[in-house]
């Protein structure tokens, strides 16, 4: 069957199993080109053409989306150029329903974890505002009370992606909601836990750590960290378990 792509067209590119983001550079002549967003050049005669092998994208991929269990194309490519999309633009978290995907920035993004964005976020359940891990720290925090049950969240992902820092804004965050309506000695007393919770993963990393590609300090164990909250909820101590991998 015979297909045609204006110049121009966005289309899924299928090739070596993988589902490639294109652009028709060309079509005429029996003859259509496709550029990969890898820079690939790939050419096809109009007839051998399938649906199986090209398909044109559909809007929400070329737009972008903060949540992708709404993507109309459901494939890895589809999720990875969305993803690559929302990077480029300094958009590093990216929700699939209540799982936030985040991407090292590899360096400092203004205004991303600032007092004012810990604020905006205590005023939102989770998917009203922009993917944040501040987002999933407050649905934790208040999923304590809601349900009347423990909270735990799951930070995984290869060296160097931003766990051990990702686990960090999680306790800044629980932390400074935990810190509402307290007085200052109080306030600085739970500060204080942070902090010591904080400042034991240098020492524990000191003993089992490791140099790789992307991180100078890569972790070789898995960390456990357990907050105890009172019926206020006041951070009131916590410990961490680590398991060697």
């Amino acid at each position: 069957m015979d297909y045609y792509f204006a110049e121009g067209t966005l289309v899924w590119l299928r090739e070596n199993e993988q589902h490639l983001p294109s652009t028709v550079s060309s079509c005429g002549g029996g003859v259509i080109n496709f550029i990969t967003n890898y820079g690939q050049v790939y050419t096809y005669k109009l007839n051998a053409l399938t649906r199986a092998k090209v398909v044109a994208m559909h809007p929400s991929s070329i737009e972008g989306v903060e949540d992708m269990a709404t993507l109309t194309d459901l494939h890895e490519g589809a999720i990875m150029h969305n993803i690559c999309m929302r990077y480029n633009q300094d958009n590093i978290y990216t929700y699939i329903g209540s799982i936030l995907v985040s991407v090292n920035p590899y360096k400092p993004i203004s205004g991303l974890y600032d007092k004012a964005t810990m604020e905006q976020y205590s005023n939102y359940h989770l998917g009203e505002a922009a993917p944040h891990i501040f987002a999933i720290a407050n649905e934790c925090y208040r999923c304590l009370w809601k349900r009347n049950d423990n909270q735990c969240v799951l930070i995984s992902g290869e060296s160097g992606a931003g766990k051990t820092e990702s686990t960090k804004l999680i306790l800044k965050y629980i932390s400074a909601m935990s810190q509402h309506s307290l007085d200052p000695t109080a306030k600085e007393k739970i500060s204080n836990v942070e902090q010591a919770i904080l400042e034991s993963s240098p020492i524990m990393e000191a003993f089992g750590n490791a140099k790789t590609i992307y991180n100078n300090n890569s972790s070789r164990f898995g960390k456990f960290i357990q907050l105890n909250f009172c019926q206020k909820g006041n951070i009131q101590g916590g410990k961490i378990i680590d398991c060697i991998l």
